[in-house]
């Protein structure tokens, strides 16, 4: 497959028991690959594979490369800049893989009924207003990165499903939705709760909803590659795969089980620090870090149906073509495929 340029991507853009499952790759070591990501405790995977030197088990030497939305990172994938990334599907990414530039490989963070996941927010102008709950949401504007993004999937399912509509305002970076939301220029949105909270903690923010109740087995985030690499980097990609999926179960062992107490947690939060509210000492950045807690993909396990879910919303929008299938989005031969 030829390989695409950052110009041509930009054209196309318009389990501890299941990681054990993956198998050992016999490939060099030290191969040199860019995983990209985003500094969210939900990509704490990436982060604790990398400190722990999981990657390094599997012969991968890995730079970390920091975005600041979805389809930036979709676009360095297709065109050869990064190798891996962990983020929302996107109308881009869905894109991409039509022109056979990308391909999803698993799951890396779903909501899950029981472990507390991603809030609906209210700026505090619009919740004076009477929006204290989604069904409010009818005529009001929701923030999000670019149309298409998951956040513009997100606001539109809530709000369908209230029986109403909303208009969305694309604002690029996470930063300038935060900002837009706090002033009041936007009245809602929807992220993560280690972000959610604190703002609704500092009184310009308000939770009036949880997305778990609209979509409750949504596939937030998946892991992809270039289909280049999910074709001729069997070995590579497996042992990305076998990394990740370490950092993973670590994670979930830490932070949902507590197998290590409260001194496991101090230890995971110290390490997750070092990429997530860089900006805040760390006493101020924990109580974050720990209300972002959410259950990551056991194995990079792929919850199928979610992802159906979301192609057919895109197709519906026309924000992408009609005849993508999940085939052309998803290489079922890496993606442990649940339903």
């Amino acid at each position: 497959m030829t390989k695409l340029t950052r110009r041509t991507a930009l054209g196309l853009m318009g389990s501890a028991a299941a990681a054990a499952a993956l198998p050992r790759p016999a490939i060099a070591q030290s191969r040199k690959i860019v995983l990209g990501a985003l500094r969210f405790t939900s990509h704490s995977g990436s982060f604790i594979a990398y400190e722990r030197g999981y990657f390094d088990e599997a012969g991968l030497d890995v730079e970390l490369k920091f975005f600041q939305a979805a389809q930036p990172m979709a676009v360095a994938i297709a065109s050869g800049d990064v190798d891996f990334g962990i983020t929302a599907i996107s109308g881009g990414l869905i894109s991409l893989a039509d022109k056979g530039a990308v391909k999803v490989i698993g799951g890396a963070l779903s909501e899950e009924p029981g472990i507390d996941g991603q809030k609906i927010l209210a700026s505090d102008a619009a919740f004076q207003a009477g929006l204290t709950s989604p069904a409010a949401l009818d005529g009001k504007t929701f923030g999000m990165t670019t149309a298409g993004s998951s956040f513009h999937y997100m606001g539109s399912k809530v709000v369908a499903a209230e029986g109403g509509s909303m208009k969305f305002k694309p604002l690029q970076k996470v930063g300038a939705i935060i900002g837009a939301l706090k002033s009041g220029q936007i009245d809602a949105w929807s992220i993560v709760p280690h972000i959610a909270k604190p703002l609704a903690g500092s009184g310009a923010v308000h939770i009036i909803g949880n997305i778990s109740d609209y979509l409750p087995n949504y596939q937030v985030t998946t892991v992809f590659t270039s289909a280049n690499n999910a074709a001729s980097e069997n070995d590579m990609t497996r042992g990305f795969l076998a990394g990740f999926s370490k950092g993973v179960a670590d994670y979930n062992a830490t932070m949902i089980a507590r197998d290590s107490g409260d001194a496991g947690v101090d230890e995971m939060v110290d390490l997750i620090h070092k990429y997530v509210y860089t900006d805040r000492p760390r006493e101020k950045a924990a109580p974050s870090i720990i209300n972002g807690t959410m259950r990551l993909n056991e194995g990079a396990a792929l919850n199928v149906a979610s992802v159906e879910d979301q192609l057919a919303w895109f197709q519906s929008e026309d924000l992408v073509s009609k005849n993508i299938t999940l085939d052309t989005l998803v290489d079922s031969s890496y993606a442990d495929m649940r339903s």
